[in-house]
């Protein structure tokens, strides 16, 4: 039986829409924002194009983001009843699986702008001026509805009993924990990090979502397949099972690339490649480039070692 809160996702168009590859042309949203100078350099604005139904994300995962979604566009609701809803997230896991492209979902989503921020117009090395600049991106954020991304949050987050660190990076971690705890909810404070183990502990507390991306599991990379087949138009030889087998172990963002090399291909020697052969030439050269897959790695640990040849004398074989 669908639940209530589905069928009120539903009715407010929460990650609705059609399903569609990220190889489809889509059209930015018409979310835009003229920054004052003083914030111009601290941020800068990225493109919102992707909608949840972009991505390819664990069940989970996808159920935790159209939860936060659902509460924000229901601020007004929430508030009438003396609650605020979540508007802080922190994304975690290996890189090039989905964190900056779900922090862009959420944005677009909501039809805010997305503000990146620019850690080297950020830290100064003169003391005080540092923290004046993140309490004016705080000022600015809690006026103005943005989704406001700290991306690499590692870079300015981290443990400040870490005595590899200079006191300014420590002096930004305490600025920023107090900014941010002041921040209205209708401000939405997304970071990202690779790692995890070196922010701050007081950090995690300030997150009321926090989500690991993994790379694709083997149902996920399913679903990339029937969009890959999809998207082409035409059948291949490479049946469901060979191409969960090629891409485990990879990331989104090698998956999309492999995608649009194929498509590539397709376009610029349609005279001369069939679907099958294209892909078998990416698939060839994705194995022989650095950073192999778990796959690759061990496929070729099974193949016979190549025996080396003598080598050959060469002195001159005289004549006559």
């Amino acid at each position: 039986m669908e639940s209530r809160r589905s069928r009120s996702q539903a009715e407010a168009g929460v990650g609705a829409g059609p399903q569609k590859s990220l190889l489809d042309p889509v059209e930015p949203a018409p979310v835009s924002l003229t920054l004052p100078p003083q914030i111009a350099d601290l941020v800068f604005e990225m493109p919102v194009r992707r909608r949840l139904s972009d991505l390819v994300l664990g069940a989970n995962t996808v159920e935790e983001v159209r939860e936060f979604l659902f509460e924000f566009s229901q601020a007004s609701v929430l508030r009438n009843h003396s609650l605020e809803p979540r508007h802080t997230i922190l994304l975690v896991g290996p890189p090039g699986n989905g964190k900056t492209s779900l922090v862009e979902v959420i944005a677009s989503e909501l039809s805010l702008p997305l503000l990146a921020v620019r850690y080297d117009a950020i830290v100064d090395s003169y003391l005080g001026e540092t923290s004046n600049r993140i309490r004016q991106l705080i000022d600015f954020a809690s006026r103005t509805p943005c989704v406001l991304f700290f991306d690499e949050f590692d870079a300015i987050g981290k443990e400040r009993s870490d005595t590899q660190e200079t006191g300014e990076i420590k002096r930004v971690v305490s600025s920023l924990l107090m900014q941010m705890d002041r921040l209205p909810s209708h401000a939405i404070v997304a970071c990202a990090t690779n790692h995890p183990e070196m922010l701050d502990r007081a950090v995690w507390r300030r997150f009321q979502l926090r989500l690991e991306i993994s790379p694709p599991s083997a149902q996920e990379l399913s679903v990339w397949y029937d969009r890959f087949q999809r998207s082409l138009g035409q059948k291949t030889a490479l049946n469901a099972d060979k191409f969960i087998a090629a891409m485990s172990g990879r990331s989104m963002a090698e998956i999309e690339q492999f995608m649009l090399d194929v498509k590539r291909k397709l376009v610029l020697f349609s005279d001369k490649l069939n679907a099958s052969q294209a892909v078998e030439q990416v698939l060839s050269r994705m194995r022989s480039q650095p950073g192999k897959s778990a796959h690759d790695r061990e496929a070729d640990a099974q193949l016979p070692a190549r025996k080396s040849s003598p080598r050959t004398s060469k002195k001159s074989t005289p004549t006559g």
